[in-house]
């Protein structure tokens, strides 16, 4: 019997799912505790175990219905009920509309993976929505919410975005954000440039160094960054919306239709070398010389006479 086949490997991405589950849920114990890094590391042990889950259950070819449903429900207890009560345990259980807030963000977290599932099996979409995930999806919004948390922990002190009407704000903007149609860019689909590989592996060792020495710190620059890219994915969203001859297209021919558009916009700065009905550069003049440009015959593009350039 293959490996393929085997029951018992076709039952271990489940596991993973049920462990990130467990994961995530295991943050909000550690709230209580007043253990907030060990709830941070909870919640980031699960979003990485269910990056792990779907991948595995490819790669052994076990992909199931009741695997599916089992991930859906996992993100959100992890990513949606976790979250929002280990918020809740830390800062807002003395007021009653941190409660309300919690809800709205465990609901909306539902909502969004409900969606996801839904157009799963949506077969109008066009080539290119494969590349983008709709609104911040769940491991990462998860993750995103905690951002007071995890300044907390890494000072190791209270400050203003430890206050219980910043909690909130932020739990109904990462909520928002997560329910929205605003589109991110899938790291499933990226496809990076040759020339790009070597210094994406340099930021990818420089991340790992940095969450390694600090961990909870670093994890909130990452998170920062992920929210700065989402203006460029929503411009490339709109861009493939309006060029369909792009959507089958290879990356580098995409890029260079890409250019082109902005060539013709004039967003390009203009190129340095000399163009036709260029104006040419002046000189300033030189010491001792009379004000105003030097002047020449090859300057003024005029040709001497035959008589002056025969030798006397």
């Amino acid at each position: 019997m293959s490996v393929r086949t085997t029951p018992g490997v076709r039952l271990l991405p489940n596991a993973i799912t049920v462990l990130a589950m467990c994961a995530g849920l295991s943050a909000i114990q550690f709230a209580l505790n007043d253990e907030l890094a060990a709830a941070v590391a909870a919640v980031a042990a699960a979003a990485l175990l269910d990056g792990l889950d779907g991948r595995l259950a490819r790669l052994l070819d076990a992909t199931t219905r009741m695997g599916a449903e089992l991930d859906s429900l996992s993100d959100a207890m992890s990513f949606g009920v976790a979250p929002a009560l280990t918020l809740y345990a830390w800062q807002l259980q003395d007021n009653r509309v941190g409660w309300v807030v919690a809800l709205i963000y465990a609901v909306c977290m539902v909502l969004r993976l409900a969606r996801f599932n839904t157009l799963l099996d949506n077969t109008e979409q066009p080539p290119y929505a494969k590349e983008f995930f709709v609104g911040v999806p769940a491991p990462a919004a998860g993750l995103l919410v905690l951002v007071p948390l995890m300044i907390t922990a890494h000072l190791g002190r209270e400050g203003w975005w430890s206050e219980p009407a910043v909690i909130m704000l932020w739990m109904a903007l990462v909520g928002g954000l997560a329910v929205s149609r605003v589109p991110t860019l899938s790291l499933k689909t990226a496809k990076v440039p040759p020339q790009l590989v070597a210094p994406l592996l340099v930021l990818v060792v420089v991340a790992a160094g940095g969450i390694a020495v600090f961990p909870v710190i670093s994890l909130v620059i990452v998170l920062l960054v992920y929210l700065l890219h989402i203006p460029y994915a929503v411009y490339r969203h709109h861009w493939l919306a309006n060029h369909p001859e792009a959507w089958s297209a290879p990356p580098r021919e995409r890029r260079a239709m890409r250019r082109r558009s902005q060539r013709r916009l004039g967003l390009r700065p203009p190129l340095r070398r000399r163009v036709a009905g260029a104006a040419r550069r002046v000189r300033l003049p030189r010491r001792g010389q009379p004000d105003g440009p030097r002047r020449s015959w090859r300057r003024l593009e005029l040709r001497r006479n035959r008589d002056e350039q025969a030798p006397r």
